[in-house]
């Protein structure tokens, strides 16, 4: 499978993970009321293996996913429930809260 970007943030003990198809970084999504911008800045970051993203993302308190390949590797991995994922402009895009 093609790398995603991987982007990590750590404030105080909460790790929050974004990953990204790397097609997508740099485009904005819309559909209806809701608009996702893929910006450089919150997802770049570098480029990860599928199973290098799991990793980092099993070890989150929070995710951010965006794009096919990104959400996939999600499902996968048993870190997204299919059920949880939304689509916007026909992209899918899912988000981990760890509670």
């Amino acid at each position: 499978m093609e790398k995603v970007y991987l982007n990590k943030y750590v404030k105080d003990r909460c790790t929050l993970i974004t990953v990204c198809d790397m097609d997508l970084l740099g485009k904005t999504l819309r559909e209806g009321r809701l608009k996702l911008e893929v910006t450089g800045k919150f997802y770049g970051g570098q480029l990860a293996t599928p199973k290098e993203a799991a990793e980092a993302l099993a070890n989150a308190d929070v995710g951010n996913l965006v794009g096919k390949k990104a959400v996939k590797l999600a499902i996968e991995n048993d870190l997204v429930d299919p059920a949880a994922v939304i689509y916007i402009a026909g992209v899918p895009h899912a988000q981990i809260i760890k509670l």
